[in-house]
């Protein structure tokens, strides 16, 4: 019985994420369209609902409502595979998200290797678009895409190495609570490593498609890449889990560079309330690049990710690793060991326990 209810607790808290997710994303596509409206001095959505608050939900109506086309030569099973793929994978990486102290589905001590892993296996749901439809235009920006995407996880995985010989642990509540200083604010890591901010947050746009880096969907080159031939609820999927992952990233920048729930006013109390507001915020960013910055080459692109960020980030690896050698400084887990060493909590650490002696029992005699 005990299990049947957790089972059911875990359950629910799993739909519980996934529909605040889904109709956060719809509130967030309005703020992304508004932004770009603005920009551009138009009106953007403003007839469904008010002030066209329902805009997204009856596009999401249409999209359902349409009828799915298949091409005539596609393979009809990985067609239709290929979106499914990219949204579960999109949202079984939320899993893992803290959104406050103990606000998190699954707590794991590898944390960050879990979110490389999904990330690793979002490129076949890409691939496999591209491929299923047997047309060129989509297969040549599958592999655009995959290659784009493979390119950037490089510059992210080291970005994250720089943050985690800080913090000493891979779990992501602890990478939030090392941030944790009486003076709010002056305790996140984005002082301490604003480079690798900006490094994560571009090579973020890139990892997602996002312009200016867009270029396997770029209209006047591949017409929507690997997607052209998809309609109805299979596009839907994809655009989805596209989303998803970019407020996926956003929530990612919060954790790792500032301060996750913790509020940055010392007076304040912490709480999930600051974690959507950074989230909100790092997504009108990425809304506001869009509607700003003009799309790269390819080549261009490719230059960026292997010749820039690749070596900039290693460097900084290693210059973290170097710095926290001759300072002296340790891991914030050694640290947070040694200060419940001081209250008297758990061993210490520093100090190795010797074994308790075995006798046998005709010692004992």
């Amino acid at each position: 019985m005990d299990e049947f209810l957790t089972f059911l607790t875990i359950l629910g808290q799993c739909l519980l994420v996934l529909v605040v997710l889904l109709i956060s994303l719809a509130f967030l596509l309005y703020m992304d369209r508004k932004v770009w409206a603005a920009v551009q001095l138009r009106r953007g959505p403003n007839v469904v609902g008010p002030w066209g608050l329902l805009q997204s939900f009856a596009d999401f109506l249409k999209f359902v409502m349409k009828e799915i086309v298949i091409p005539a030569g596609a393979d009809r099973t990985v067609f239709l595979l290929a979106p499914l793929i990219t949204f579960v994978l999109a949202v079984i990486a939320w899993a893992v998200i803290p959104f406050a102290e103990g606000w998190v589905i699954s707590d794991l001590n590898v944390g960050i290797l879990y979110l490389f892993a999904i990330s690793s296996l979002g490129v076949y749901g890409v691939i496999m678009g591209g491929w299923a439809a047997n047309s060129k235009y989509p297969f040549l920006g599958g592999l655009r895409s995959a290659a784009q995407m493979v390119s950037y996880e490089v510059s992210i995985g080291f970005v994250i190495v720089t943050v985690l010989l800080m913090v000493g642990s891979l779990n992501l509540s602890d990478i939030v609570l090392s941030q944790e200083s009486s003076w709010g604010i002056t305790g996140w890591y984005f002082w301490q490593q604003p480079v690798m901010f900006i490094v994560f947050f571009i090579s973020a746009l890139a990892e997602t498609n996002r312009p200016p880096f867009d270029l396997p969907e770029a209209e006047s080159e591949l017409v929507a890449g690997y997607q052209v031939e998809y309609s109805s609820t299979p596009y839907l999927l994809f655009m989805i889990g596209e989303y998803m992952n970019i407020v996926m990233m956003c929530a990612l920048t919060t954790i790792l560079f500032f301060g996750g729930w913790l509020s940055p006013v010392p007076f304040l109390p912490d709480g999930v309330l600051w974690f959507v507001i950074k989230i909100v915020f790092f997504f009108f960013l990425f809304s506001m690049v869009k509607a700003i910055v003009p799309r790269y080459r390819y080549d261009q692109l490719m230059r960026l990710g292997w010749k820039c960020f690749l070596p900039l980030s290693l460097a900084f690896v290693v210059l973290t690793a170097g710095a926290m050698k001759i300072t002296g400084a340790q891991p914030w887990t050694y640290t947070e060991a040694a200060h419940e060493i001081g209250r008297g909590i758990g061993p210490d650490p520093r100090i190795e326990t010797p074994a308790e002696p075995t006798t046998t029992l005709a010692e004992e005699s």
